[in-house]
Parts: C-alpha cells; structure tokens; sequence
C-alpha cells in the first residue's frame, strides 16, 4: 500500500520538554524505528509532521529583531519543514540501514485569501504560558491567545488547504521508490495570483487537514493519523470512557471531539475516508498493528 503517516507533535516534543535540538532528535529517533517499520511491512510511505512549539521558537526568536525585520509565518513554517525533516530523514536512514532512499521536500500548500479563518486565529504555536504571561507577551507582540488545557498558548490563522502544486515532484519521487518527508507542519501556505504565480500568506495550515488532501491527492491507500493516545474514545474523560476500534464517518462525526485535540484528526480521517481510503488513529508504535486492524481506530466510509 502507499501509506501517508502524519505524526503527532508528541512524536517530536512531548508536552512540557524544553525545546532544545537534543530533546526533539531523541524523540524522532524512537519515532523513526515505527516509522521504518511499515516500510519494512513492505508499504510505500510518506510522513508528514506537525510544527507548532517550533513554529513558534522560531518566531520567538524572531521577535528580538525589530518588528519590520521579523520573518513572517511562511518563512518560518519552510524553517521548521527543513529543520524537523531533515532529522526525520536522517534517523529514518539509519533505522532501515541506509536500505532505501528518504527525501524531504519542502511543499507549498495553497490557501483562500478569503478563508475566515484569517479573521479568527485558532491555531496554536509555541510554548505554553500561564495566563498573565501569555497576556504580557500578547500585549507587547500583537499575539491572539486562547487557553490551551491549563495554560495559554499564542494563536494563529490556519486556513483549509486547497491544493499541493508540488504534487508532480512528490509522484516522481515516489516512483523512484522514495520514502518522503513533505507538507510538513501543514505545508507552507500561499496564495496563488491572478496570474498564476505564487506569494506567502502569515499563516499555520492544520497538518491533520493537509495530510488528508495530500494523500487524497496522491492516491494513497491508507493515512496513519499518529499520536500518543492509543484509540479514538467514546465519553472521553469521564468513567464510561472506552476505545472504539472501528467507526464508519456518520458515526465518526457525530462525536464530540475536543477542537484542539482528536477533532482534526477525525475530521481529516472522515475527509480521505469518504474518498475511498482507509483511515487510522492511533499511538505511533501501532502504526503496522493499525494498518492491519488489530490496534487503533479504524474510519471506513460505511
């Protein structure tokens, strides 16, 4: 099968480490022995990966510049695209022992101009703040911020993604018998012109959204939505919390999912479901176990 894996966050920086390159290299490392596992299952495979804590540095560390000289959000998302795929690349390599060639490729994603979504950020980025903290630095930097769990997050617009125009390079690659690392953090968002060229848009695409269209786009077989939490659970947070092993997308809508969490992730399950493919949720050392059936949620069109 062609297989689209997107990682979870928690697969390159859990809740409450230190954003160092020490932690986030660890923690891909563990991450690519699962990962080189559905390519030894004998799967073509493409990862795609979140960007919020490192958008967010990265934009952190923008902010001692003077405002006129900061990188804007397009920028920084194509950073953390070379930055986190080339460890990905790098501990995948070695994972299958330098036995089949892994590429990153930095993927432009196309966005509407007129997306409402510009008008109410609601997409995390960077690190966690108590509420005055994050209120101090909202003040002082022109930040939205929302609560995110206990703490306060800065907030940005995440527009749907339209279209990949990097698909034809991404196809040739795959035909070589490329493992490919793309559409990273969501892709890097743009705008296409009246006359068909190109330009960056302040923005952070949802990465559960644009793998969805990625993998429809790309005719894959199956998409691995890969997080720290084992299945997709009924009355989740309460006493009569249980996995669901399989779901068909009218059941999978009708949950009410938490907006910042397994929401995305059902919403995009639903999305490449209905176009025909398969659909998992799961913990990413399941990855092989949720292919088969026998770990995880499972999302089918009914």
């Amino acid at each position: 099968m062609l297989v689209v894996a997107a990682l979870g966050g928690n697969a390159l920086l859990k809740r409450g480490e230190p954003l160092t390159a020490e932690t986030q290299r660890n923690n891909v490392k563990i991450a690519a022995q699962s990962l080189a596992e559905i390519v030894r299952a004998g799967h073509d495979l493409v990862i795609t990966h979140g960007n919020g804590p490192q958008v967010g540095l990265l934009a952190l560390q923008g902010a001692s510049y003077k405002p006129d000289e900061a990188y804007p959000l397009d920028v920084l998302g194509a950073e953390t695209e070379g930055m986190i795929g080339y460890m990905i690349e790098q501990e995948l390599e070695n994972a299958l022992e330098h036995d089949r060639p892994v590429a990153t490729l930095l993927t432009q994603v196309v966005v509407d101009p007129k997306d409402p979504a510009f008008a109410k950020p609601t997409k995390f980025v960077g690190p966690v703040y108590e509420r005055e903290e994050a209120e101090r630095r909202a003040a002082g930097a022109g930040w939205s911020i929302a609560p995110d769990g206990d703490k306060w997050r800065r907030v940005v617009p995440s527009p749907k993604p339209l279209e990949i125009p990097d698909l034809r390079v991404l196809q040739l690659l795959l035909e070589q018998g490329v493992v490919v690392v793309c559409t990273g953090g969501g892709g890097i968002p743009v705008l296409r012109r009246e006359d068909g060229s190109m330009m960056g848009i302040e923005a952070v695409i949802d990465k559960d959204a644009a793998s969805a269209l990625l993998a429809r786009q790309l005719g894959a077989d199956a998409l691995l939505l890969l997080t720290d939490v084992d299945a997709v659970y009924r009355d989740f947070g309460t006493d009569q919390a249980a996995p669901v092993s399989e779901l068909t997308v009218a059941q999978a809508r009708a949950l009410d999912m938490p907006a910042g969490s397994m929401g995305p992730k059902l919403r995009a399950a639903c999305e490449f479901a209905e176009a025909g493919g398969l659909s998992g949720i799961g913990r990413l050392q399941d990855a092989v176990a949720i292919l088969e059936g026998s770990a995880g949620t499972r999302v089918s069109a009914g």
